[in-house]
């Protein structure tokens, strides 16, 4: 059942209470009835329909009725049970500040003829039983309330911590995979490429295939650790050197890139290698030298592997110390026999140059 419907419900039992009153069936004197006591018995009750939208408007509405009533002369015997169930509205769903000042406004028909003590009190209790159920009914609300936002928001957080420690977890494996088995399945192609080079027969044939074995597990190797990444899209290569660069020029940096020479058949690998030094060496100049600064990127490749060097004027450097950009571009380099160097130019700006070894895969 809708919150309005629960409302018309006691709207209507409240007036239904009136109305067996104003009937006399229930022992109470009451006097001759007409239209008037009728239709004010079922006007009192309509605001009651909106108490928990408008409390404070229903309970203003419900004591000019009452007023209205006491001028015209209508028979209003239980009258105070509309101002109540006002009263209890305006307790339960604004605060109890708002609440106490009509609890004076509804002892103004107690108190407007002769004073009967009696009378007083009942009412006088009843209006503070009201309140005080009204007021105590928000609180326990507003308390569960916080309670329901809290088991929430711990969910939230302990579901952030899970997913977390997921992709930290899976982090660490790909880098101890890229870190110990790259670089023992890398060392055992070049000795295999080594003793292929200096045999003659069968031998060079074997090694051959155990090296061609060995690019074949490096590239598998590649993918696992793809897999173990939380984004799962695409790992980017040469041909997204473009837009790498034209990402930088939007954040402000002028980069020209020069390319010489044709790339070889060196597998997605090689690709993501140069491509992710380049993207670490432009993210090192946009973040120390600023968004105003120029670079200059050069990329050349040759039938045994690739240079990457990007020079920048070093306009707002705020730092030389690039330490941690330098330690993964050796990381992405160490698998293909690769060198980094970076440092200061002379005068002003920095140069990082980088070195790639990568044999053409073969079957």
């Amino acid at each position: 059942m809708s919150p309005r419907k629960g409302d018309a419900g006691i709207a209507a039992l409240a007036a239904l209470a009136c109305g067996v009153i104003l009937t006399g069936r229930t022992g109470a004197t009451v006097g001759p009835t007409g239209p008037v006591d009728w239709i004010m018995v079922g006007a009192q009750a309509i605001p009651l329909i909106w108490r928990r939208r408008s409390p404070l408007v229903v309970f203003a509405a419900v004591t000019v009725l009452l007023w209205v009533s006491q001028a015209v002369g209508a028979q209003s015997p239980a009258a105070l049970l509309y101002q109540l169930i006002a009263l209890h509205a305006l307790a339960r769903y604004r605060s109890y500040r708002v609440a106490l000042p009509a609890v004076a406004v509804t002892a103004v028909p107690v108190l407007g003829g002769p004073v009967n003590w009696t009378a007083v009190a009942v009412v006088g209790a009843l209006v503070v039983a009201t309140v005080v159920l009204g007021d105590s009914q928000r609180t326990r609300a507003a308390y569960l309330a916080g309670l329901e936002d809290r088991a929430r928001r711990l969910e939230v957080e302990r579901d952030q911590r899970a997913r977390l420690a997921v992709a930290e977890e899976r982090a660490r494996i790909a880098r101890e995979m890229h870190d110990v088995v790259a670089h023992h399945i890398a060392v055992m192609i070049a000795l295999s490429d080594g003793a292929a080079a200096i045999s003659a027969g069968r031998p060079a044939e074997v090694m051959g295939r155990a090296s061609a074995t060995g690019r074949q597990a490096l590239a598998e190797m590649r993918g696992m650790v793809g897999l173990l990444t939380p984004d799962r899209a695409p790992q980017p290569g040469l041909t997204d050197i473009d837009e790498l660069v034209e990402r930088v020029r939007a954040a402000g940096v002028r980069v020209r890139l020069t390319r010489d020479g044709t790339p070889g058949d060196w597998g997605a690998g090689a690709g993501l290698a140069v491509y992710r030094i380049l993207q670490e060496a432009l993210t090192n100049t946009l973040k120390h030298a600023g968004p105003t600064a120029s670079a200059e990127v050069v990329v050349r490749y040759h039938p045994a592997g690739a240079e990457i060097t990007v020079l920048d004027d070093g306009a707002g450097r705020a730092s030389a110390d690039e330490g941690h950009g330098l330690a993964g571009m050796r990381e992405r380099a160490l698998p293909y026999d690769g060198r980094v160097e970076s440092g200061p130019r002379p005068g002003a700006g920095w140069r990082v140059h980088a070195s790639l070894r990568f044999p053409a895969v073969t079957g």
